[in-house]
């Protein structure tokens, strides 16, 4: 699935168009690495994202194309 398109699912951004303006920003990387809002997240990945002066990292768990608002807290597991 498209790192902009999982931010957006799992609620970890609200809009995917915000999370795409995140990627291209350089806020979210993929174990380490910088990230395109394209790249590809897979089970296991490890994801981090600037907020300001806070960051988020986040563990995949799971990956889904659509979910409820309160399932949505098991497609990953912060770190």
């Amino acid at each position: 699935m498209r790192l902009d398109k999982y931010l957006k699912v799992s609620r970890l951004i609200k809009r995917r168009t915000v999370a795409n303006a995140a990627c291209d920003a350089g806020r979210v990387s993929i174990n380490g690495k910088p990230a395109k809002a394209s790249a590809e997240v897979k089970v296991g990945d490890v994801l981090e994202i600037g907020f300001g002066t806070k960051a988020v990292k986040v563990e995949v768990l799971d990956i889904q194309e659509t979910t409820r608002k309160d399932d949505a807290k098991e497609l990953f597991r912060y770190l």
